[in-house]
């Protein structure tokens, strides 16, 4: 009984209590009647009264429910946008600016903090026509604006071509709404960043020789990214640190006690508490008064400029390369805290992925690895064929793994929220009884692919992977090449299988024709365009029954039948006479808003592209990179016809990231800039990444 009802009850008259409790001791209850009514009326009441509480939240944007956002931006005239992007900003921060952003409309602030709030992608503004070689008035002589930039100062000089350069251009008289012009009068550029900066918190990090390790867990080189620090003030036009890129070797020399550690020394105060770089050897964090930045690159069968024996560790952000010195034990535990550059979350992270991870029943068994079990192979032995092996860490586990179902059971492998380990395998097979499942979630695979064999007594029923990569050629060369570019990342050997591929990255897929599969907002690649990206076991007759919803697909496909292909790339190319995407049935399914080649054989398209051998000579998607292990890996590029950017179901751009919904960002700064950019000039919007 809850105190709200104990005081309600308490405020009747003697009497009747008395009667009630009376009652309750002859039928044998904890309350009376009367008692239990009034526990209902004070339950009302709490809702009631929630509910009137909630009304005075609802009189502040900050507080206030999600639907009553455009209610309070009506009172000040806000127009609301088209809400078809999800994952960007809501119209709650727009709205809570709106105040500010027209007190000071048309200015650079407004324009950036616009783009800010409505693409939820970090901005920078730019009035070019600060930007202009122009011949001086000697009376009014701005010493600043020179025609040639100053070359001993060499921080300046990484940013040419960016949206912080601060040198300045003879004027372009080309439309900056192009995109092609910039430096002019009335000029104002929009610069956005799609790429993001994801964390690692102690990630483990590869050997690659005696005393030095690389931060990439797959063995490769791969750039560092910084942490972008959030602006608190509208007055505040954004700066390098404000937004996600790459670290130089330079600027992260300059400014070390910016991205690296938490203290200058041992014992010296916390002057960084949320740094973009830590450094921990053996478990003991190296501070940032031991740390030198230089250029790690390959000399001679060993790298440059390894330190010698004097206590001083060497970090190349470029390359994500880092040395001990000569005098440190090896090999050691060496693991890094950086930030990784890539453009939305999918296959696996430390991002947010809760809804993913529904909390199990109480009769589900739930093993931690390595809190319950050090190893994953001792904690699916103790399972027994039903339950859950939840990682808490982004650790390394090098095993070989078989995972065996108990008839009616399911089985998953998960990392916990906010963790992304690294499963570096001998092998790994799924095998199941009667109506079993097998799940894997938010886990990086290498070494070798994920088998469901055809052997005796393998009737596994479902199989799927969320938030996970099964590294595109099984693994990576130092030079972020693939070690095995034409095996294939799934192998799929039973008849009857459902599979189900959400936000997932892997390579080449082989699976029995009886056999059905789905996958949503992932990228499967093949490595090459010739490549099989999906077949039967033998990589030549048709695979499974296949369904892509929003997906990049990279290499030849041949299939039993289409279920659905909706929103998707399907980049391929064959040999003359032999069509890169085929389905043996082309009587069932449906193909729609995607592109693929035309000579594809599949079912009837619907709005698909291109739609003539004339039109698939120039519509054709174009990408920043097709290179697994790069920040752009998968990203179109502005240069893609629109036929493909704006050309999904709902006019957002096809493949993998169609959930961006990037187009749609991109028409509601557009919207916003009609009604805020100041007559006369003139706004380009610029992707820096």
């Amino acid at each position: 009984m809850s105190t709200d009802t104990q005081k309600l009850f308490e405020l009747l008259p003697a009497i009747h209590r008395i009667r009630d409790a009376e009652l309750a001791a002859a039928e044998g209850l904890d309350r009376g009647p009367l008692e239990e009514l009034i526990g209902v009326l004070a339950e009302q009441l709490a809702v009631a009264d929630e509910s009137l509480e909630q009304l005075y939240d609802d009189l502040f944007i900050e507080t206030c429910a999600e639907w009553a956002v455009p209610y309070i931006g009506d009172l000040i005239g806000y127009r609301s946008l088209h809400q078809a992007a999800p994952e960007a900003a809501s119209a709650r921060a727009e709205v809570a600016h709106t105040i500010a952003l027209r007190r000071r409309k048309g200015t650079a602030l407004v324009l950036e903090q616009l783009a800010r709030d409505v693409t939820g992608w970090d901005a920078r503004a730019v009035e070019y026509f600060q930007r202009l070689c122009t011949t001086q008035y000697m009376n009014h002589l701005r010493p600043a604006n020179l025609h040639t930039p100053d070359l001993r100062r060499a921080e300046p000089l990484e940013w040419i071509g960016t949206a912080f350069e601060t040198a300045n251009r003879t004027v372009d008289v080309r439309r900056i709404e192009s995109g092609r012009g910039r430096h002019n009068i009335p000029n104002i550029g929009l610069h956005l960043w799609r790429i993001q900066a994801w964390p690692h918190r102690e990630s483990p990090t590869t050997r690659a020789g005696v005393r030095r390790y690389r931060a990439s867990p797959l063995g490769h080189d791969l750039p560092l990214y910084n942490r972008p620090l959030a602006e608190d003030d509208i007055t505040h036009l954004a700066e390098p640190d404000n937004v996600p890129w790459p670290l130089s070797r330079r600027r992260l020399a300059t400014h070390l006690a910016r991205h690296y550690g938490e203290r200058a020394s041992a014992g010296a105060p916390l002057d960084n508490p949320d740094p973009a770089l830590i450094l921990q050897v053996d478990g003991t964090v190296i501070e940032r008064d031991h740390i030198h930045i230089c250029h790690l690159g390959d000399e001679a069968g060993t790298w440059a400029h390894t330190p010698p024996p004097n206590g001083f560790y060497a970090i190349d952000p470029v390359l994500g390369r880092v040395a001990l010195p000569a005098d440190a034990p090896d090999p050691a535990d060496v693991r890094l805290s950086w930030r990784e550059g890539f453009s939305a979350a999918i296959g696996g992270g430390e991002y947010e992925r809760g809804d993913t991870l529904p909390l199990p029943p109480a009769s589900v068994t739930v093993l931690r690895v390595p809190d319950d079990h050090p190893t994953l192979a001792a904690a699916l032995t103790a399972l027994a064929g039903d339950g859950v092996v939840e990682i808490t860490d982004s650790s390394r586990y090098s095993e070989t793994l078989t995972i065996n179902v108990i008839a009616d059971g399911a089985v998953e492998i998960r990392a916990a929220n906010g963790r992304r380990p690294v499963l570096e395998l001998g092998g790994l097979t799924v095998t199941g009884a009667a109506n079993a499942a097998c799940t894997l979630n938010g886990l990086l695979i290498t070494g070798a692919p994920l088998a469901v064999p055809d052997a005796a007594g393998n009737a596994l029923a479902r199989l799927n992977l969320i938030h996970c990569t099964l590294v595109p050629g099984i693994a990576l060369n130092p030079d972020g090449s693939p070690t095995q570019p034409a095996a294939p990342s799934l192998q799929l050997a039973i008849a009857g299988l459902e599979t189900e591929i959400d936000r997932c990255i892997l390579g080449g897929i082989r699976s029995h024709e009886r056999a059905t599969l789905r996958a949503t907002d992932s990228l499967i690649d093949a490595t090459a365009r010739d490549g099989v990206a999906f077949a039967a076991m033998d990589g030549a007759a048709p695979g499974a029954a296949l369904s892509l919803i929003a997906c990049t697909v990279v290499g030849t496909v041949h299939t039993a039948e289409v279920g659905l292909i909706s929103n998707s790339i399907l980049l391929a190319s064959a040999a003359p006479g032999v069509a890169p995407v085929r389905a043996a049935r082309k009587q069932v399914g449906c193909v729609r808003f995607s592109w693929l080649p035309f000579e594809s054989i599949v079912p009837a398209r619907h709005r698909c592209q291109p739609d003539s051998a004339q039109s698939a000579r120039h519509i054709a998607p174009r990408f920043t990179s097709l290179h697994y292990g790069t920040p752009a890996y998968g990203q179109l590029t502005t240069a893609t016809p629109v036929e493909v950017l704006r050309g999904a179901d709902d006019e957002s751009e096809m493949g993998v990231f169609h959930h961006l919904y990037g187009a749609q960002r991109e028409t509601n700064l557009r919207i916003r800039l009609a009604e805020y950019l100041r007559v006369g000039l003139r706004a380009g919007i610029f992707y820096e990444s």
